[in-house]
């Protein structure tokens, strides 16, 4: 018996659930005593009978499991990454494009990106797990409907494993998030695993050495259960690099909801994919897959990049790259450093022995968001919550070791500044802002450029109800059917009730200039309402509008409107708000409520009004 050993080097293995496919494809040769695996090393370990196999034989059967055994250079990886740092450039020095906000308000989005890509990986681990849960059932004599059921059952089963995770190991991440320290510690720490795990599924072998192992429960399983649900359920378990980059995602959320419903939306990007999977498989090769699995890792990485950026503002340290990038990149174009707008740089005023800086949170983030104070005398930060929301209700502020939660109207906090710059942000990391602290007030020029300075919040806030960006200066130049100030105009002319008659409840927003009259229509959750829009003295009246829920941001209706009258029917499913929104910029608000009758609208009007 002529029994040799050969290390073999098996390259654009992604995850070390690899091993055993490259292990399976090779035992099913002739001649096979023995092979061995080893992710980190990029090798196998095989020993054979050279009479009944060759070396040759081993790699073809290696290149058909989708790998090589031949290393292949990364020029392509690396040209994503020109791509998208042109992309990034070009957004820093165009008008409307603000990268920063796009990348905090795309989180969901990119998630279901992310899902779609690796759906190829799914399909390479466990689309052999789902077609033997299907074809153990299409055996039997059925419909064509009845024959896509168990396909079906199984994806069910992988979402709800993936949901429910996600909501586990969130919730683990909202106990052991017991202070600010602990938050930032963790979402730094998720970001860093991401991007390593990102670098792996790129086909880079500098953090191979990490890799998470689980028990390979749910390939087991195949053989114990005839229920497709249940062995979509245990599939959770699956011992895969995308699914454990996901669920440390998820654990840096801090939260069971969120890191639920990120887990949720990142296993719905894998379910088109894995749906059609037995149309697909003849048509995409391996080798496909596998560079498509890398652009997947290119976003991993991406996301490991903003969620540890969020934990290092948290921490009170400013490291944001596309601040870094938007500077340089300002400078190579222009020749010069980046200037902060001056709104968004203020000095401190000394009054009394104390020096005063004044904020506004609203849904463009905080502004100003970058002060100077003078070192050693005490400070009093007053800050406007004009618009407060679900991201920038909190602050926090690492070096006064204080998180402080915002209510309408004016917040204080006072604080004397020793020798170092204070960091800020918002709870979630996304909206950031510092306090420089010089030794003499009086040397310091705001006019003048600097670019340690973050970046003015322009655009709408991480969850924040859109607003106007560009279009709104263009707005604010022209005179408000409103006046100057709100508090003084009529609750009646501001706020509107539905009227109800038998079969609708209708409301009507009346276009003048920039502006809709009423700002808000109050409409009761019983029945459809049927919303008119004059547009006949409107301005740029055509286009697409989107109503808009104002807790979870997501579109709810949309339509296309022109100049003159329109007419849409709303129904909503619960009571709460709703804006209506067109170009980014928030024209009105549509107030559901319980019981239309009741509903006492000097409330309602204290809701989305500052106090008056």
């Amino acid at each position: 018996m002529n029994i040799k050993c050969e290390k073999i080097k098996v390259y654009e293995m992604t995850c070390t659930s690899c091993e055993s496919r490259i292990e399976k494809a090779i035992k099913k040769l002739n001649g096979i005593v023995n092979v061995k695996a080893n992710y980190s090393t990029e090798s196998i370990v095989v020993e054979y009978n050279a009479t009944l196999c060759s070396i040759s034989e081993i790699k073809s059967a290696i290149k058909k499991a989708g790998y090589d055994t031949e290393h292949s250079n990364n020029f392509g990886f690396f040209g994503i990454f020109i791509l998208t740092a042109i992309i990034v450039l070009l957004g820093f020095n165009t008008n409307g494009f603000n990268m920063d906000s796009k990348l905090a308000n795309a989180s969901y989005i990119m998630l279901f990106t992310v899902g779609v890509f690796t759906s190829i990986h799914c399909v390479g681990m466990c689309g052999g797990i789902m077609l033997s849960q299907s074809i153990t059932i299409t055996n039997k004599k059925q419909g064509k409907f009845e024959a896509i059921i168990p396909t079906l059952l199984y994806n069910i089963g992988r979402v709800i494993s993936y949901t429910m995770l996600g909501g586990i190991i969130g919730a683990l991440g909202s106990v052991f998030s017991l202070s600010i320290t602990t938050k930032s510690i963790m979402q730094i720490l998720a970001g860093a695993f991401m991007i390593m795990m990102g670098f792996n599924m790129a086909g880079f072998s500098i953090f191979r050495w990490f890799n998470i192992k689980l028990p390979h429960v749910s390939c087991k399983v195949k053989n114990k259960s005839s229920s497709p649900f249940i062995v979509g359920l245990l599939n959770g378990l699956m011992p895969c690099g995308p699914l454990q980059t996901m669920q440390l995602f998820a654990l840096g959320t801090g939260s069971a909801l969120k890191g639920a419903l990120a887990m949720f939306v990142f296993s719905l990007g894998t379910v088109p994919l894995m749906l059609t999977f037995g149309a697909l498989s003849g048509l995409l090769s391996k080798r496909y897959t596998k560079k498509i699995l890398k652009l997947s890792g290119v976003l991993i990485i991406v996301l490991g990049l903003i969620m540890g950026n969020r934990g290092f503002a948290l921490a009170g340290i400013n490291i944001n790259p596309l601040t870094a990038l938007s500077n340089g990149s300002k400078t190579l174009l222009n020749g010069k450093t980046s200037d902060s707008s001056n709104s968004n740089v203020s000095k401190a005023t000394i009054k009394n022995g104390v020096q005063v800086i004044n904020m506004t949170a609203d849904n463009n983030g905080y502004t100003p968001n970058a002060f100077y104070v003078q070192k050693g005398i005490p400070v009093k930060w007053i800050i406007d919550g004009k618009q407060l929301n679900s991201c920038n209700n909190s602050i926090v502020v690492q070096a006064l070791n204080k998180q402080q939660k915002l209510k309408n109207g004016e917040n204080i906090i006072e604080f004397t500044p020793g020798d170092k710059d204070i960091n800020f942000s918002c709870w979630m990391g996304m909206i950031q802002g510092v306090i420089k602290v010089v030794d003499k007030l009086d040397t310091v020029d705001t006019s003048k450029s600097d670019s340690s300075l973050p970046p003015a919040s322009t655009g709408p806030s991480c969850c924040a109800t859109p607003v106007a960006d560009s279009s709104s200066a263009v707005a604010s130049s022209k005179p408000s059917i409103y006046g100057s100030d709100l508090t003084k105009v009529p609750t009646k002319k501001l706020i509107h009730k539905a009227l109800v008659s038998e079969k609708y409840q209708n409301a009507k927003f009346k276009g003048t200039g920039y502006e809709l009259e009423p700002l808000i229509v109050v409409t009761g959750n019983s029945s459809n309402t049927k919303l008119t829009f004059d547009l006949s003295a409107f301005d740029n009246a055509e286009g697409e509008y989107l109503i808009l829920d104002l807790d979870t941001k997501n579109t709810i209706s949309s339509f296309t409107a022109k100049k003159g009258i329109n007419e849409v029917e709303f129904s909503p499913k619960k009571a709460g708000g709703y804006t209506i929104v067109k170009d980014n910029y928030v024209l009105g608000i549509i107030e559901v409520v319980d019981d239309l009758k009741t509903t006492d609208l000097e409330k309602t009007r204290s809701k989305y009004f500052s106090p008056f």
